[in-house]
């Protein structure tokens, strides 16, 4: 039987992931979203255009390509159609493309509305959601009150639905919150009509199915390592598990069926919204890497924070997820920079550490290690034998203390700009 391989951010998001599913997409017949909601956006950009994906996995534009939305996933009707109906004018028919679990959980409009009264109340400790009712979302499933997408086929739909709406609206009223959702909710109604245009299945019973009949398929995660619920920066982090882990429980397949673990991580490192961020820069460096990266979120356009590459936390993400092939993103970025930096530890109380702590506070600080900078246009190079020596002993530093090999550089947003080794 086939395994699944799997492409994770190792991060705090923002890799790339989406460019990379598109390129690997042409050695798979199903590509699989296994976790998260519509505020991952993934970024993909070809022949002169640019496309941003929430929800639906980034192999939409290889034809002929089946794309799963697995039951990991928290769905927004509202925002899945703005998303389909978009990509449907480019000429990309989701319909015949396109299946979604039947166990995926349903944002209502009323979770945005909780998304926005939580985080009032936090005050000072906001945690910097991007407000599209994705947490309240996962909270509903844990505690067993969730809506999902197989609720839709039910004759008794409304019924479970006012239920559920009642219930969230009584937490808003001792949340002292005020909103109006008769637009929204509206828009909502129409929007999951729409979706029960799309072939909503047993994704479990497809996904092992497709193993079964040796399809080859790739699993494709939102958010990265870092941001997991169980093994990120916790508070700081999102709902779901964005580990390797996720993709047994985000799609019902067995851990035996995972193949290759791509990891994803940039050159160096961004963070959206609050929480620790060992290597961030406050200076003229660090506003150099937002604007030559172009660092703004593509769903929120919220400008992110940059640092330099952390090791430690690399790391940690690489053993967590077991990953088994590198691909680094956006070294073109420092082209320019006389020194590269890479934090190799971590100083805490005077002692050194390698190891990612349970908490990291502001007494957390890095220890670099300098590299020469490489000082010339990585975007000009097609094999790896075209980079200079100054950029081919930092990719080789990262190899000898991860103990993984870098398959791919990424030295541009277009898919041709792909070096693999």
């Amino acid at each position: 039987m086939k395994k699944v391989d799997v492409i994770l951010g190792l991060q705090w998001g923002d890799e790339g992931k989406g460019k990379v599913v598109d390129v690997l997409t042409p050695r798979y017949e199903v590509v699989a979203r296994f976790q998260g909601g519509p505020n991952a956006g993934h970024t993909l950009e070809f022949g002169g255009e640019k496309y941003i994906l929430r929800s639906i996995p980034s192999g939409i534009f290889q034809g002929g390509k089946t794309n799963v939305i697995g039951n990991g996933v928290v769905l927004d009707a509202i925002l899945f159609r703005e998303e389909a109906e978009a990509l449907a004018a480019s000429g990309h028919d989701l319909t015949r493309q396109l299946v979604i679990s039947k166990k995926a959980h349903l944002i209502l409009p009323t979770h945005r509305m909780l998304d926005a009264a939580y985080e009032a109340a936090k005050g000072s400790s906001k945690i910097g959601t991007t407000g599209k009712g994705i947490g309240p979302t996962y909270t509903d499933k844990v505690s067993r009150n969730g809506m999902r997408v197989g609720d839709l086929l039910n004759p008794d739909f409304r019924a479970i639905y006012a239920k559920a709406k009642a219930r969230h609206e009584q937490i808003l009223r001792s949340l002292n919150y005020s909103y109006d959702i008769t637009e929204l909710e509206a828009k909502w109604f129409e929007a999951v009509e729409y979706l029960k245009r799309f072939r909503i299945v047993d994704s479990e019973y497809f996904v092992n199915g497709c193993l079964a009949d040796g399809k080859s398929i790739l699993a494709e995660g939102a958010q990265g390592t870092l941001l997991d619920v169980d093994f990120g920066s916790y508070p700081f982090v999102t709902s779901s598990n964005t580990v390797c882990a996720g993709v047994c429980t985000g799609l019902g397949v067995a851990p035996n069926r995972i193949g290759e673990v791509y990891g994803i991580f940039k050159a160096y490192c961004t963070r959206v919204g609050s929480g620790p961020f060992p290597t961030e820069l406050f200076d003229e460096t660090g506003e150099r890497l937002c604007q030559l990266g172009h660092e703004f979120g593509a769903v929120t356009g919220r400008k992110r924070r940059c640092g330099w590459l952390d090791l430690v936390a690399l790391k940690y993400a690489i053993m967590i997820d077991g990953v088994t092939q590198l691909i680094m993103m956006k070294s073109d970025v420092m082209n320019d920079f006389d020194t590269i930096r890479v934090a190799t530890a971590y100083e805490i109380d005077g002692k050194r550490t390698t190891e990612f702590p349970y908490e990291i506070t502001d007494g957390v600080k890095p220890v670099y290690t300098d590299f020469e900078g490489w000082k010339c246009d990585l975007r000009r190079c097609r094999r790896y034998e075209d980079f200079p020596e100054a950029f081919r002993r930092y990719v080789e530093f990262i190899e000898r203390e991860t103990g993984v090999p870098v398959k791919i550089i990424s030295v541009g947003p277009d898919r041709g700009e792909t070096i693999e080794r």
